[in-house]
């Protein structure tokens, strides 16, 4: 049975659609660029909804066409073209229901934006460096089977491998990044029999990831007079002259506090432009974080809000086996998770996410 008071909310969103589509096409508000890059978001996300909500339209027109020639027509042949169609279309009704449902529930705003991610070993020295390390080269696989662009900004080395802590940015032009990254923020713990043990006993470390998302240019006024600059000579990886030259950038903003740097480039200025993207996004985050933290006020939410102590996963190596504690989910085949294959597990939990976000719409 239609659900017609679902049609009548997506209908209902038509006029503003259209209103958008011509707003984008004034010279006037193409002038305007902070004015033109808002619009331009709430347009792209009304269109699923609009486009949904159009295909719901004509399936429902399409099933009570064919109800009618069942129930009116003589003609054998054509009733059983009828009986096929509408044997078709039924099972996609609540289907297509259950997804206009979600996409008028307000989704994260930051949802389509880039990330960036800042993985931290824990507890368990050169250990707790060692499995940081392996959590952003499990990262760097996932990303490149996604095809999205890796770029490190800062990185301090472990003493015997790994990194006490890796900050790095992670795009595409097509994904929603953050979207999909969010669900990996909290603290990671391993249980194995570390490099370093001689008597081969299993230890319990941990490493914290955090993910931001990246601000944009208009999502944070940002101003250079609010800002220390500090220079420094790089101390990572970069062959001849990366302890020689002035290259690497450190960034205060002394209003807040924050410090960022960045040593990754050869170039000043490329190390400047970074930090201060970094800069900017963990200042935008501050604000996100407000966000996070009245979700977690109205429901259990999958995402990792102010609490970073929050165990969300631990990775059993003499069991081979991953555990996501927020949703109670398993794979027993932890080699193929660390080399990436992580999509599974995120789709669980943005399954269980939509699951929360239905029943609270419905409370």
């Amino acid at each position: 049975m239609a659900d017609n008071t679902l049609l009548e909310k997506v209908l209902s969103l038509e006029g503003k659609f259209k209103s958008l589509q011509e707003q984008l096409t004034d010279p006037e508000v193409i002038s305007d660029m902070k004015r033109y890059v808002q619009l331009n978001k709430d347009y792209k996300e009304l269109q699923p909804i609009i486009e949904a909500g159009r295909q719901y339209e004509k399936m429902l027109a399409d099933l009570s066409q064919a109800k009618d020639i069942l129930m009116n027509e003589k003609d054998d042949e054509l009733r059983e073209m009828a009986r096929e169609e509408i044997a078709g279309i039924e099972p996609q009704v609540p289907e297509l229901e259950q997804k206009i449902k979600l996409l008028l529930i307000p989704a994260d705003p930051d949802d389509g934006k880039n990330a960036m991610i800042e993985i931290r070993g824990g507890t368990g020295g050169d250990e707790a460096a060692i499995f940081a390390g392996d959590l952003f080269r499990m990262y760097q696989h996932f990303a490149e089977s996604k095809g999205w662009k890796l770029e490190i900004s800062d990185q301090a080395p472990g003493t015997s491998g790994g990194f006490k802590q890796i900050v790095f940015k992670l795009s595409s032009s097509s994904d929603g990044v953050y979207g999909i990254m969010k669900y990996e923020s909290g603290v990671h713990r391993v249980q194995r029999v570390p490099q370093t043990e001689t008597q081969g006993r299993i230890q319990t470390s941990a490493a914290s990831v955090a993910v931001f998302p990246e601000a944009g240019e208009f999502d944070v006024d940002l101003k250079w007079d609010d800002i220390r600059l500090d220079l420094f000579c790089s101390s990572g990886p970069g062959g001849q002259g990366v302890n020689t030259t002035y290259s690497a950038v450190r960034l205060t903003h002394i209003p807040s506090g924050l410090v960022v740097q960045c040593q990754e480039e050869r170039s000043q200025l490329k190390n400047k432009d970074r930090a201060f993207e970094e800069l900017r996004t963990r200042l935008y985050n501050l604000e996100h974080q407000k966000y996070l933290d009245g979700i977690a006020a109205k429901r259990k939410t999958m995402v990792s809000t102010g609490d970073r102590s929050a165990k969300i996963r631990t990775y059993n190596y003499p069991q081979g086996r991953v555990t996501d504690h927020r949703i109670n989910w398993s794979m027993y085949n932890l080699p193929v998770f660390m080399d990436g294959d992580i999509q599974e597990c995120i789709e669980q939990l943005q399954i269980a996410e939509n699951a929360e976000r239905l029943k609270e719409a419905g409370e």
